[in-house]
């Protein structure tokens, strides 16, 4: 006698996202607590969203709602902290790049007195313009510091939202 043994149909949803290099490996464990399972994770050429990664999960997945609603409050707060990063070069970028414009028109303005045949005003006017180039490299590295330390608990407290998400959606997984 031939016995046919029953196979139960799972049907899956997949869901491709692009994502940062450094937050690859927060998307690969925080989904896992949303139902997804990691499927593939291939490297994008050059830009910002340098990972694509492959999930996939079960069509019928208990708490598919609320799962769904928690993954969307997780998404936004790893856009949050993504934003939060982004600030932190953003600003230390436009006091460097002022600076070194500045610089840079002390020293057209030295180029042209010297031309004037005004040599002590070209002085006057170039000591500060190689300040202006050298000055930006030391403002970047300190600007970029003092807004990390300013964003640095908003961060934290980004983080502590986002594994409290992934235990609330743990939870409902296991119910």
């Amino acid at each position: 006698m031939n016995e046919m043994t029953t196979h139960d149909f799972v049907g899956y949803e997949y869901r491709d996202i692009a994502v940062r290099r450094d937050m690859q490996n927060l998307y690969a464990d925080g989904y896992q607590n949303f139902g997804w399972s990691l499927e593939n994770a291939a490297a994008l050429p050059a830009g910002i969203y340098s990972t694509s990664m492959n999930f996939k999960r079960n069509r019928k997945i208990r708490n598919k709602a609320e799962l769904t609603r928690l993954q969307r409050q997780f998404d936004g707060c790893v856009s949050e902290i993504v934003r939060m990063e982004k600030s932190k070069a953003a600003g230390a970028s436009i006091v460097a790049y002022t600076i070194g414009l500045v610089g840079t028109a002390l020293l057209a303005c030295s180029t042209f007195a010297f031309l004037a045949d005004m040599i002590p005003l070209c002085v006057v006017l170039a000591i500060p313009g190689f300040i202006g180039w050298v000055l930006p490299y030391f403002s970047y590295h300190a600007t970029f510091a003092k807004k990390g330390e300013a964003l640095a608990p908003l961060i934290d407290g980004k983080y502590e939202e986002i594994y409290q998400l992934c235990e609330k959606a743990n939870g409902l997984l296991g119910a």
